[in-house]
């Protein structure tokens, strides 16, 4: 979109915000995205409990999606909306972080109960959150911007990572105290968030947030749109992906009962490479567009999964957590960079609640059918995990297979053979509009600048996660 001159200061200095943002939602991330399923086995937790720990936030999630555009409306602005539920969603790790201490009877049903309110408060603002992005960042830049983003983030996650599980293991004997401490850290970042999301400039004008278009007209027309099919495609390679994804955890701790130094150091893995990848993904989905990468990726993520039979070797499953990064970073970058392309800006919000309410609730099915099958399914290799790891595998291959043809890229890119895609690239591709390839915003009254984050500044791609144990 076209960004004027008098808005151009406001614009950049809200970008370096955004990172900042991002940044300080790294550290939270680092301090709990793998913590929650340790924190509920050492509550005792059942398989069938750690699938519902995941299922039932993801479906309140999905269900909540559906009413943050009409709310954001009402807010008068997408900042106005975004920044009392950041806030809200801060102050939800203090009530986790006293489960183990002060609630009564089956602690992980209210670590379940506090974990879905939390979930909910920090999905509700992102459809919001996109869209504002969406018109922040200009289209030719989007995948070097979050990829940049993305490799702050990354780091910032990865060094908390490992201070979270060099806590946990340095005071093991009173292990609940450890994780109060990685909560109430959680708490104090989500609020520097909330402070620098603060800041930023909303443009265009709040009157663009949503349209009149109904939600059942949406759905009804989903399968026509470019954008619908994908959403379809997304949800369902999310069914059958967490179908296995939050039992990697359990694989690790309970099964191979690995210490908590060992389980952070493979669990954090995809954040240490995912700072080479998602630069690696960045320049290619700006040169290639994001459907070709998308497609490369999608063919090796089934094998995520099966790469786990081979060995329990603690540096081979480092190994197959280094190909996961490799592929969802890939994936995930492109996916929310083709969300943003193919969503008209007229209506961005609703038609991003509504891919975030569907993979929630594919979400909700597979974990939900990945803890029921969990202990039924017959032993493969000795653990019954394995089995159902195979049979996610497999369901992403079929996935993958029958829809993967009906996406249809949205910008204007060279046709690039895949192979050359993935091999360092010599030539220079540059797409109408751009100065050198360098990142630029447009504006009307004087020449184009470089903006201040062309040098390498930042996102994490969709600042909600697909973990790399996926």
């Amino acid at each position: 979109m076209t960004i004027y001159h008098g808005q151009v200061k406001r614009v950049n200095k809200s970008l370096r915000y955004s990172i900042l943002d991002g940044s300080a939602y790294a550290a939270m991330l680092g301090l709990t995205q793998n913590f929650i399923a340790p924190l509920a086995l050492a509550l005792k937790a059942t398989t069938q409990q750690i699938g519902l720990l995941t299922s039932i936030p993801s479906l309140m999630m999905a269900l909540s999606q559906l009413s943050a555009p009409t709310l954001s409306e009402k807010a008068g602005s997408r900042k106005a909306f975004i920044l009392p539920v950041v806030f809200l969603h801060a102050l939800m790790w203090l009530p986790i972080l006293l489960v183990p201490f002060v609630m009564p009877g089956d602690k992980v049903w209210w670590l379940i109960t506090f974990v879905t309110i939390s979930t909910v408060l920090g999905a509700m603002a992102n459809p919001a959150w996109g869209s504002m992005m969406a018109d922040l960042v200009p289209e030719r830049i989007r995948g070097r911007y979050f990829a940049a983003r993305g490799r702050i983030a990354s780091l910032i996650t990865l060094i908390f990572a490992f201070a979270a599980g060099g806590v946990l293991e340095i005071i093991k004997p009173n292990v609940f105290l450890g994780f109060a401490l990685l909560f109430g850290g959680a708490m104090i970042f989500r609020l520097v968030s909330y402070i620098f999301l603060a800041k930023m400039y909303e443009v265009p004008p709040a009157h663009n947030v949503g349209t009149k278009e109904r939600l059942t007209d949406m759905v009804r027309g989903i399968a026509s749109s470019n954008l619908g099919r994908f959403s379809v495609f997304v949800a369902l390679l999310s069914l059958v992906t967490n179908i296995a994804s939050p039992f990697f955890s359990v694989y690790l701790l309970r099964d191979l009962q690995f210490n908590y130094i060992t389980y952070v150091i493979l669990t954090s893995i995809g954040s240490l490479t995912g700072l080479v990848f998602i630069t690696y993904w960045g320049k290619r989905t700006d040169r290639a567009g994001n459907v070709m990468i998308i497609k490369i990726t999608a063919f090796l993520i089934p094998l995520v999964p099966l790469l786990w039979l081979v060995s329990k070797n603690p540096f081979y499953i480092g190994f197959a957590q280094t190909f996961s990064s490799f592929a969802w970073a890939g994936f995930n970058l492109a996916s929310t960079n083709f969300v943003y392309d193919a969503a008209p800006s007229e209506g961005r919000t609703q038609r991003l609640a509504l891919y975030n309410a569907m993979n929630g609730i594919a979400v909700f099915i597979g974990a939900t059918s990945g803890g029921f099958l969990a202990n039924r399914l017959p032993a493969l290799l000795g653990f019954n995990l394995l089995a159902l790891f195979t049979l996610s595998g497999i369901l992403r291959f079929v996935v993958v297979i029958l829809f993967i043809r009906r996406i249809r890229e949205v910008r204007h890119v060279p046709k690039i053979d895949p192979v050359h895609i993935l091999l360092p690239h010599r030539r220079r591709y540059v797409h109408a509009g751009s100065t050198s390839g360098n990142m630029t915003i447009h504006q009307t009254t004087q020449p184009v600048p470089t903006a201040p984050y062309a040098n390498g500044m930042p996102k994490n791609s969709t600042d909600q996660k697909a973990t790399d144990s996926q």
